[in-house]
């Protein structure tokens, strides 16, 4: 551990997490809202609708460079706080947007908020890599917990009020997430020497396998989105409800997962999670039913869990004290892919046939079991990384006589693993008092009998509140599962 570390550097870092939570759901929700919103309210031809994505994308990857040198000599907080104003600037734009000029504008100015803000969050995360290599599969765990609340949230907030309180409800969320990161401790030592040559030299062979996978993984998403509308003619609440199971299962799986990597090796769990997102793309062909759709998209789902925290580890690793920089370019790289990706597909989708356009997006996913692994070795990081700390016990370990006890080792218990049980418990409750207040609640209508447990519909049609309740209950009873089989290996494993 860095001198210094400790209490304050944990407290920098759950305010990153914060942050980052506030942050990425309004991005992911306004990903997926502003095509349909320029559509319906500004009446945006389908070219000035890819424009407006464009404009957003070009300029936040022209940004990213500058973002990462920024994030290496200046204060991060600082840095991601103006990222994250600007994307609320951003917000209200959409929200007051009279016509395409105002929203086109909107878009630059949230290109580049998203740019200081995203390059510096992975950077302070980064910051103690060295002793928990586990920070990114946190930061990851933390932006999809903000990306499916955000969903939730925002299609209630749309079907009740419309889209301009959707995108003010954006923006109070990304100025929480300014004062959170003004509000985190600085950074408690200085950075270390740079490492010899070129950054971005070093983290050549991890930036494309990035641009190839990236490219693959956006080409299935659009390809997924243009079929359930076209071919099984669902609407917005509908589509939602199939990525929202992926959407959770990135949420849920990042920390646990990592453990696979301590045990197994990056190598491995990239090549397997590659594998998992291919076998997703190629089943695709067959034009499931949407509720079997949203059950392979948990493959996807898994498989990103596993991939982007060992992805941004490697790069953070790679790059040193300019893990900025490092960073940045990571950005530009996932944002090239993924414009790359929305391209191709269009013309896989009106060109040639489905299964053809589903068979050669997982085969191109699939090369990424030998071209990521490829990489990493590359890069020249281990294989294996070292395993984060233990939890903290009731008895702190003695000093050695070479170490000196930090001055904020406290001893503490260890966390009972019921205590986030309990948590997750106690806001799944309180959202079903407002449900049932509210009359969405299905879990009400199950104990009435007027539902089944397969059944997500209801007389009169079902809102994307009601079915997302639903879904949370089968997920907190997944959690009690999973709670109590960890509880009886832990006791099992401190006997």
């Amino acid at each position: 551990m860095e001198p210094g570390a400790g209490a304050p550097a944990k407290a920098r870092e759950a305010r990153t997490h914060w942050a980052a939570a506030l942050a990425n759901g309004p991005r992911e929700l306004l990903d997926f809202l502003l095509p349909l919103w320029a559509g319906a309210a500004l009446g945006a031809t389908a070219t000035q609708v890819g424009l407006l994505i464009a404009v957003e994308l070009a300029v936040s990857v022209a940004a990213r460079p500058v973002a990462g040198w920024l994030a290496d000599v200046r204060d991060r907080r600082r840095v991601a706080a103006v990222g994250a104003l600007l994307y609320a600037v951003s917000c209200l734009g959409y929200a007051f947007a009279a016509g395409l000029a105002v929203a086109f504008g909107a878009a630059a100015i949230g290109g580049v908020g998203g740019a200081l803000l995203w390059v510096s969050v992975r950077a302070m995360a980064g910051e103690r890599l060295a002793e928990d290599t586990a920070v990114y599969a946190r930061l990851t765990a933390a932006e999809e917990n903000g990306t499916w609340i955000a969903f939730v949230a925002g299609f209630t907030v749309l079907q009740a009020a419309g889209y301009r309180s959707v995108f003010l409800g954006c923006a109070v969320a990304c100025l929480i997430a300014a004062g959170a990161l003004l509000g985190a401790p600085a950074r408690a030592v200085p950075p270390a020497p740079p490492l010899p040559g070129s950054t971005l030299r070093r983290l050549r062979p991890m930036l494309l396998a990035v641009v190839i996978t990236m490219t693959a993984e956006a080409a299935v998403g659009l390809l997924l989105l243009l079929h359930l509308q076209r071919r099984f003619e669902l609407q917005i609440v509908e589509i939602a409800y199939v990525f929202l199971p992926g959407a959770i299962a990135m949420a849920l799986l990042p920390t646990w997962l990592h453990r696979f990597v301590l045990r197994y090796g990056r190598t491995r769990v990239l090549a397997v999670a590659s594998v998992s997102s291919a076998v997703f793309a190629a089943a695709l062909a067959w034009s499931p039913h949407p509720v079997a759709i949203a059950g392979l998209w948990i493959l996807s789902g898994v498989a990103w869990a596993a991939v982007l925290p060992i992805q941004q580890a490697v790069i953070a690793e790679a790059s040193g004290s300019q893990v900025g920089r490092g960073m940045g370019a990571y950005e530009a790289a996932v944002l090239l892919g993924a414009l790359i990706g929305s391209l191709a597909a269009g013309v896989l989708y009106d060109a040639g046939p489905w299964p053809l356009a589903c068979a050669l997006a997982a085969a191109v996913i699939l090369s990424g079991a030998v071209l990521v692994p490829w990489s990493v070795r590359a890069v020249g990081v281990p294989d294996i990384p070292p395993a984060p700390p233990p939890l903290a016990t009731s008895t702190p370990a003695p000093p050695t006589p070479d170490t000196e006890p930090a001055p904020d080792a406290e001893a503490k218990p260890a966390r009972s693993p019921y205590r986030k049980l309990a948590e997750h418990a106690a806001l799944y409750t309180l959202v079903q008092v407002v449900l049932i207040v509210l009359a969405e609640s299905w879990l009400l209508d199950l104990a009435r009998g007027n539902a089944d447990i397969l059944n997500g519909t209801r007389k009169g049609g079902a809102s994307f509140v009601y079915g997302a309740g639903r879904i949370w209950t089968f997920i907190i009873v997944i959690d009690l599962v999973w709670t109590l089989i960890a509880a009886r290996r832990y006791r099992r494993s401190s006997k």
